[in-house]
Order: C-alpha cells, then sequence, then structure tokens
C-alpha cells in the first residue's frame, strides 16, 4: 500500500493521548485503513479526497473514541468515516454551485493523471481483471449515497445489520431497504462480469 494513514498521527506530539493507546487499536486503524480508503475513494472519486477523509475519520475516532471497548469499535469508526463522507458531499454541491455560477468547469482534468502508465506491460487477463475493477467502482459510484453506505459497510465491511444501521445513523429496516437496492442495481449493472 503507498500511503500509510493509521501511523501518521501515532507519534505526533500534538496529541499525547495517541501515544498512549494500546496496541489494539494500532491494529484496529491498520486492519481497517485499505479498506476504508477503497470506500472513500469510490465515494468521492479523488484519491486525495479519500486520503483526507480517512486521515480525518482515523484522528476523531482516536481522540473520541480509543478509549471504548474493542467490539464497540467497527460501527463507531465507520460512522465517523459515513459523516465525514455526507459533509464532503455537502461541500461539494456548494463548491459546485459556486464555479456554475462564475463559470468554471472540471470538465476535462489533470491530463498528467489520465495518462496511462506504460512502464508495465499488461497481459490481457491483467486487462480483464481491471476492466472489472473498474466497472465495479463505477456501478457502485454510481448507486445513491445510503445505498453504496449500506452495500459498503454490510458486503465489503462485513458489520452485521445492528452495527451497519449504527454506523448510517439509521434503523435496522432501512440498511435492509438499502442493501436491497443496491444488490439489485449492481446485479443488473454487472450482469457480463458474473
Amino acid at each position: 500500500m503507498p500511503e500509510a494513514i493509521s501511523t501518521t498521527f501515532m507519534d505526533t506530539d500534538t496529541n499525547p493521548k495517541a501515544r498512549t493507546q494500546s496496541p489494539g487499536l494500532e491494529r484496529f486503524l491498520a486492519d481497517v485503513e485499505r479498506r476504508a480508503l477503497v470506500m472513500a475513494e469510490i465515494a468521492t472519486r479523488s484519491r486525495e479526497e479519500a486520503l483526507d477523509l480517512v486521515q480525518d475519520s482515523m484522528i476523531a475516532f482516536v481522540t473520541r473514541y480509543g478509549h471504548k471497548a474493542e467490539t464497540e469499535w467497527p460501527p463507531l469508526f465507520h460512522r465517523i468515516l459515513q459523516n465525514r463522507i455526507r459533509d464532503w458531499y455537502r461541500r461539494s454541491a456548494v463548491r459546485n454551485r459556486w464555479k456554475g455560477w462564475l463559470g468554471f468547469t472540471d470538465d476535462e482534468g489533470d491530463p498528467i493523471q489520465m495518462a496511462p502508465d506504460l512502464r508495465f506491460a499488461t497481459p490481457e487477463r491483467e486487462l480483464q481483471r481491471d476492466q472489472s475493477r473498474d466497472a465495479i467502482a463505477a456501478a457502485l459510484s454510481g448507486l445513491p449515497l445510503r445505498q453504496q453506505q449500506a452495500f459498503m459497510l454490510r458486503i465489503w465491511e462485513g458489520l452485521d445489520v445492528k452495527d451497519t444501521a449504527k454506523a448510517m445513523g439509521c434503523s435496522q429496516g432501512s440498511v435492509k431497504t438499502h442493501l436491497y437496492r443496491a444488490m439489485q442495481a449492481l446485479r443488473g449493472q454487472l450482469q457480463e462480469y458474473r
């Protein structure tokens, strides 16, 4: 993994509580880090934004809930992460509105970021795997936010319905409904990759 998020703030002098945390907390953060980054990246469609969201979530989690029992950590962490993602959506909507009013657009993107990496030859199997991974990411990104959250927390993260409801801040019935709708949409869009 190219970036290490969880250890970047554990040794800082700005958070004296973090230096006294248990090894269990560091293990938890290391374990959840990659999956949280994927969740945030799918939601934001930006690696840099996702890194910021996950790091902010980890810092907030350690600061507020590091003293709680380990069994409570997954839903608490994911609740913070999902709240950060929702806040990001709100800020983006306002930012995009202002850009639209001022006549700025981001249609083209960064040409350097869009350029293919020619250092490595990609065999056919790698190409197919990349295409299916991209199709899954695009399908997940196309889901409404609540369906995306329910799918990522239940299927990707493996939380049970109760913990997913706690993380999303809704009822267990809502989690089941959002997950059902997400599964239906994904099955329809990804039929050729089954």
